[in-house]
């Protein structure tokens, strides 16, 4: 405990790391209280009483999570960063089968400055389509009558704000990245999936007041699955890579061992995000159409997250596309070619073809475990409330939102260590295991 104090001494200690932290924290602030902004022509009250007699199950109390709230109290940022995520998502799938992303993402500093601009262009569109379903949602839903002003001038004014409040937050979350410590856009969506810890875990405390053994358990369960996700998320196959030993003038290089690292989770958390989008799509186009009987239907049943046809289907999704994921960033003929071009080589492993192969067959081995994990990881939320914890508390025990918690905090931490170790302080924490650790 005397180290971890020490550390937060030295932390404070840097000015540039002490300006950068409370610089994050202050842009974090100002997006919370934009969540409790309401959008113009929403009477606040009415549409809380609304939720309050409707509660906060269905697929819309899982996308409220992901925004601090914003999305049930029709807030100006009620569709947060998603879009952006969405377009992100977009332009990575792209350029792995477009020749002209390829292209970009080849031409170094210029190339990404394009696709930047380019997702940013994407970001608008997609907030101005899902804007229009949000607006339609609140005028002809249960919701409506929470609506004060006429329902068209209301649709154009909340197109309008939503877009605006979705590219502020894109704009904060690239200054955070910028000037900040840490992910700004994985770190706004890690305040709205934390904003909802304290209230999930004081209803489950109230439901289960008589029998507190039992939210004891359920808080110990979580933490284990936590530690589990944490395990599998610093996990990764180290290959050994020996360098040929080379004579420049008087001086010798090479002729170390060094290890080409493999995770087992190299995907991260972007297969359960497309999962969760595919699965948001039947109902997105559901509120688009509030008259259809069919699409209302289809659209009820995936927003049945606790049902097993939901939670067998996400899991399969989740094991594709993290396999999926996995080949499109993870390009073991690159590795190789690099790998030849250094004067590497794995021990009996021929350079080229072979050691590309070699690294196909390890990476895909490794991914089955790590895609199995994911997808188990992604349903336990059904599991939990099936033994009875509530679905605000349930969504902690896995999913995206625990995933993006542990990856968040682990990426920033990894951050911090880097500047402390970098001034030649003691790691952030002495005895832990974090990557990117080199003393």
């Amino acid at each position: 405990m005397a180290g971890f104090a020490e550390s937060i001494r030295n932390i404070w200690e840097i000015e540039d790391l002490r300006n950068r932290i409370l610089y994050t924290l202050g842009l974090l602030v100002v997006y919370r209280f934009g969540t409790y902004v309401t959008l113009p022509g929403v009477d606040a009250a009415t549409l809380t009483d609304i939720n309050a007699a409707s509660g906060d199950g269905g697929i819309f109390g899982f996308l409220d999570m992901f925004v601090g709230g914003a999305f049930r109290q029709a807030g100006i940022f009620a569709l947060g960063i998603m879009p952006y995520i969405t377009a992100s998502i977009i332009i990575q799938l792209m350029g792995a089968v477009v020749p002209y992303f390829q292209k970009l993402q080849r031409e170094g500093e210029d190339g990404r400055r394009r696709i930047t601009q380019l997702t940013r262009y994407g970001t608008v569109g997609i907030t101005a389509l899902q804007s229009i379903g949000y607006a339609i949602n609140l005028s002809y839903g249960q919701t409506g009558s929470a609506i004060v002003i006429d329902k068209t001038l209301f649709m154009i004014t909340t197109v309008l704000v939503l877009t605006s409040g979705t590219v502020f937050v894109m704009w904060l979350g690239e200054r955070i990245s910028e000037k900040g410590i840490g992910n700004g856009i994985s770190l706004v969506i890690m305040v709205g999936i934390i904003a909802f810890l304290p209230q999930s875990l004081f209803n489950e405390i109230d439901i289960n007041g008589d029998n507190i053994f039992i939210v004891l358990i359920e808080v110990g369960v979580w933490v284990l699955v936590t530690a589990g996700v944490v395990l599998v998320s610093q996990g990764m196959r180290r290959i050994p890579v020996q360098y040929a030993k080379r004579v420049v003038g008087r001086k010798s290089f090479g002729g170390s061992t060094q290890y080409l690292p493999i995770r087992v989770n190299a995907a991260g958390v972007m297969p359960i995000i497309f999962a969760q989008s595919i699965m948001f799509i039947p109902s997105t186009f559901a509120s688009f159409m509030p008259d259809n009987e069919t699409a209302q239907q289809i659209g009820a049943w995936f927003g049945q997250i606790d049902s097993v046809g939901y939670s067998v289907l996400f899991f399969v999704i989740v094991v594709f596309f993290t396999y999926f994921y996995t080949a499109i960033t993870v390009n073991p003929q690159q590795m190789a070619d690099t790998m030849k071009r250094q004067g590497g080589f794995i021990p009996g492993i021929r350079p080229g073809k072979q050691t590309s192969e070699f690294i196909d067959t390890i990476l895909t081995r490794i991914t089955l475990p790590g895609s199995v994990f994911l997808g188990f990881v992604a349903i336990l939320p059904s599991f939990a409330m099936a033994f009875g914890v509530t679905q605000g508390f349930a969504m902690f025990f896995g999913g995206t939102s625990l995933l993006i918690l542990v990856q968040v905090t682990l990426d920033t931490l990894q951050q911090i260590e880097s500047h402390l170790l970098m001034r030649h302080y003691d790691g952030f924490m002495k005895s832990g295991k974090m990557r990117g650790r080199r003393v």
